[in-house]
Order: C-alpha cells, then structure tokens, then sequence
C-alpha cells in the first residue's frame, strides 16, 4: 500500500505523470499591479462622488429656478448674460448646455465602471452614444457661450483655455467612436478616458480652484472680475493636467517595472487626498448652500 505526498517537481509513476504543488508566491511585479488599480480604482471613486455631488447641485440650483421661472430665473445667477430678453437662441443655448452638463457629470462615468461594461454591455453601447453626443454639443454649446454670447466669466486667456478644452473634447469624441467602429477595443478605452478626463474639465475647474484656495488662501485669484494668474493656468490645466496623468498611468500599467507602478500608485493617491479636499471645499463653501 501506497502513500501520495506533496511535491514540487514532477513525479513519474508507472506510465502517468503529475505535479501537486502549491500556487507560486504573489511577486513584487504582482503587488504593484495591484497597487496601481486600487489607487486608480480610488481616485475613480471619489471622483465619481463628487460629480454626483455636482450633478445633486446643478438639479437642485438651477433646476429649480428653470423648474419655477424657466429661462429667465438663470439671470438671478452668478453666470454672465446667463439670460437676455428676446434672445431665445442665446438663452436655448444656455438651457441646453446646462442640462447637458448635468448628464455628462451624472450618467457618463458609468461608462467606465467594469461590472456596467460587461454585464450590460447594451445600456453601455447606448449610454456611449448618448454621452459622445451630450458631450459634442456641450462643446459647440460652450464656444457659442464663450465667444458669441459673452455668458462665460474671466478674460481672454481663460476663453482661449476653454476653447481649446472644447477643440480636444470634439477630438476625442470623434477618434473615441472610429476605434468602437472598427472594434479596436483597447485603443477605443483608451480614448474614452481621455474624453471623459476632457469632457470633466468643468468639474476639474471648481476642485482645482477651491482646493488653491484651501491651500493657499486664493493667492493669484481676483474673485471680483474672477481673473488672475492662477485662472489662466488653471483654464488650460483643468483638463492638461488630468490628461498628462492619464498617459503617466497608461504608460505605468503596461510596464513590467515594479517601482514605476508603485510610483504611480502613490502619486494617485497624492492626487485623490487633493481630489477629496477640493470637493469637500467646494462643496460646503459654493454648493451645499445654494441647494
């Protein structure tokens, strides 16, 4: 009578062969992979609320003022010519990219989300539709507002600076849909979060500018004719910035190296604590008292 053991080489018997072994130990490479999607799984998350909390604020704020005096209640806002009588193109405008903003924020994130993706792969084909188109005329929208209509703060640099966010999103738009034609899946990803990092510049602008502030008092912001320094970097940084991350984790998630996929780990997690802290500064001081 005979007794099996475990072994960790190969072991002959009569004409059969087999190995009973344990599964190897997790190595270095291993756990920063792991670390590099937790901390972009993180960042995702925090991101994703508070863009919920936007979407919460846009509803309750200009909603009910659209809800209660329609186009017309926007000129009790802080939006320049937000609304000018008889200018029924000028304000449709308006209503429309204000909407729109409120489903980019609030419906277009789910795009990315995984469990969404593949297990209802037909509200993800449909919803990446609705979100490229929400997001173009968001664009077209946003340039006429800009430079036609005047309903955009700030001064010259900082319409240029959204003006080229608009010229990238409608860009990434259409480069994000020929690759989903042509099935290059892992090109089409790719570019879909790039239109999502531009697409979110809007959002980028509120938590950039008020964790400044937390951090530095609002040195270089005029907060009366809403020009400075600051706003001019940051209306091209607010949608740079996120994107020059973005190539930074793509080029770290398909290296082997250990250390650049740690590095990256941790500069995530850098930018989800000022994430967190922007958000929570805008929220209280801008967002939570007007809803």
């Amino acid at each position: 009578m005979s007794t099996s053991r475990l072994d960790y080489s190969p072991r002959t018997s009569g004409t059969e062969t087999f190995q009973v072994g344990l599964p190897p130990s997790p190595s270095a490479g291993d756990y920063a992979s792991r670390s590099l999607r937790l901390s972009a799984a993180l960042w995702f998350l925090t991101a994703l609320a508070g863009q919920w909390l936007f979407t919460a604020y846009s509803i309750s704020y200009y909603g009910r003022l659209l809800w209660s005096e329609g186009a017309a209640g926007l000129g009790s806002t802080q939006l320049p010519k937000a609304y000018t009588s008889g200018d029924l193109l000028g304000n449709l405008a308006i209503v429309i990219h204000l909407l729109l903003v409120v489903f980019i924020m609030g419906i277009g994130p789910l795009q990315l989300v995984p469990a969404v993706r593949t297990r209802f792969p037909r509200f993800h084909r449909w919803n990446g539709r609705t979100f490229v188109f929400a997001v173009v005329i968001s664009a077209l929208t946003g340039l006429y507002m800009v430079w036609i209509r005047g309903s955009s703060a700030g001064d010259r640099s900082q319409h240029l600076g959204l003006s080229l966010n608009a010229a990238l999103i409608l860009v990434f738009s259409f480069v994000t849909v020929r690759h989903a034609v042509a099935r290059r899946m892992n090109l089409h990803r790719q570019w879909a979060l790039r239109l999502y990092l531009a697409a979110s510049g809007v959002w980028f602008a509120r938590v950039g500018l008020w964790l400044w502030v937390f951090l530095t008092g609002g040195a270089g912001v005029d907060f009366k004719s809403f020009t400075g320094p600051f706003l001019t970097t940051l209306s091209f940084c607010q949608y740079l910035l996120p994107l020059a991350i973005l190539e930074l984790y793509l080029h770290a998630q398909t290296r082997a190296q250990p250390l650049r996929k740690v590095s990256m780990a941790i500069l995530l997690l850098v930018l989800t604590t000022g994430t967190a802290i922007g958000m929570q500064q805008v929220f209280v001081r801008v967002w939570l008292p007007r809803m």
